[in-house]
């Protein structure tokens, strides 16, 4: 159970945020001195997600990118433990009590099985790096985002290990376009990474005592440790049986309408990965989802009326995927290109010091112990 922060609950209206995540962590932050907050998230922290993969190479990393709750919540109460239904005006938690709320927000996204304390997740972070570092052959299972961007910062940091890419997709990156999924391909086999793709590996066979791994074609794969980094399941199981039931879509995701309110809800709104909007799910887009649930939440708790509420319109299909700590690959509206300038964007800092300014923490300064030399970096439309 977290603590109470100083407001007047019994003044104030009561805003519940569900789910710790990029978009909960922001509205809860943005809404702490307007209303009485309650975030419940299961574990003690808010992690900036698209960072854990450099921590894997580089732990040191995750001192900036992982943040307890209360660091940033320093006026609401924060309930580590997990949500397992809601009625009409409450949220029922794991160990045994409710939540009333005015407004409810729903930013679960998806299920990760992650630490619940913050230092051992720091401690993951420190084994995941050791299981890096004494392996000569690594094997990463999945060719999504994750499994591009692991692959991308173990290639670029120990340029001597073999990392092989085991997808069962037809191409790498398939929530993004052709073009940029044959650039990714093209860069990974400069890195001498190599990808097998439409073929998959039994991950309830798997083990790492042989060091033999079978795919399902019959290959066989030669490799010290390995990687699951497919696609995790949407956070939304344990709304199944619960008042929001029918509001699910068949894809288990939080139908919304406009104002990203849960459709037929007046007072209830989701955010993030877990919505049915139709549009690549990404942090950034999460970002906007709380802007525009905050500008609501401020407008409603005034007395405004519906019609006066922000709107969210869809984003486009804009992605960046790093590829190591100098380059990436990006696909924007108006082109697709790879090399130092997406690199430039995303890959030296990954937007730990822009997020960390937006919860209003310190920035922190970027330092890095690794200088990769790249002589061949380009951008390419």
């Amino acid at each position: 159970m977290g603590r109470e922060g100083p407001g007047d609950a019994t003044s104030k209206t009561t805003v519940v945020v569900v789910g710790g995540g990029v978009a909960g962590a922001i509205l809860a932050r943005s809404m702490q001195f307007l209303a009485d907050v309650v975030l419940i998230d299961p574990k003690e922290y808010f992690e900036i997600p698209w960072a854990e993969l450099r921590s894997m190479v580089e732990p040191s990393f995750s001192d900036r990118s992982l943040v307890k709750h209360t660091d940033y919540l320093t006026n609401a109460r924060v309930i580590t433990s997990s949500a397992v239904n809601i009625t009409e005006n409450k949220v029922l938690i794991a160990d045994g009590n409710s939540v009333s709320f005015d407004y409810l927000v729903i930013a679960t996204g998806h299920a990760y099985s992650t630490p619940i304390s913050k230092k051992e997740r720091l401690e993951q972070f420190q084994r995941d790096n050791q299981k890096i570092k004494s392996s000569q052959s690594v094997l990463i299972i999945g060719g999504g985002p994750t499994g591009v961007e692991l692959a991308g910062e173990i290639a670029v940091d120990y340029p001597d290990k073999k990392v092989t890419i085991v997808h069962k997709g037809s191409r790498l990156l398939e929530f993004i376009g052709h073009k940029a999924s044959k650039k990714t391909f093209d860069w990974l086999t400069t890195k001498k990474v190599e990808v097998l793709l439409e073929q998959s590996v039994d991950l309830d066979s798997i083990s790492e005592g042989d060091g033999v791994y079978t795919t399902s074609t019959g290959e066989k794969i030669s490799a010290d440790c390995h990687f699951v980094c497919v696609g995790k399941p949407l956070g939304s199981s344990w709304l199944q049986d619960s008042a929001l039931r029918d509001c699910l879509n068949k894809n288990g995701r939080l139908m919304v309408d406009e104002y990203l309110r849960v459709k037929g809800r007046s007072n209830i709104f989701a955010i993030g990965d877990i919505t049915d909007i139709p549009e690549i799910k990404q942090g950034f887009i999460a970002e906007k989802h709380a802007t525009v649930v905050i500008k609501n939440l401020k407008l409603l708790m005034k007395g405004t009326k519906e019609n006066k509420l922000a709107k969210y319109k869809a984003a486009s299909a804009m992605a960046i995927v790093s590829l190591g700590r100098k380059e990436g690959v990006a696909q924007f509206p108006f082109a697709t290109m790879i090399g130092c300038l997406p690199g430039l964007i995303k890959s030296k800092d990954l937007f730990v010091g822009k997020t960390r300014k937006t919860l209003g923490l310190p920035m922190a300064a970027f330092t890095c112990n690794h200088e990769i030399s790249n002589n061949n970096c380009m951008t390419i439309r």
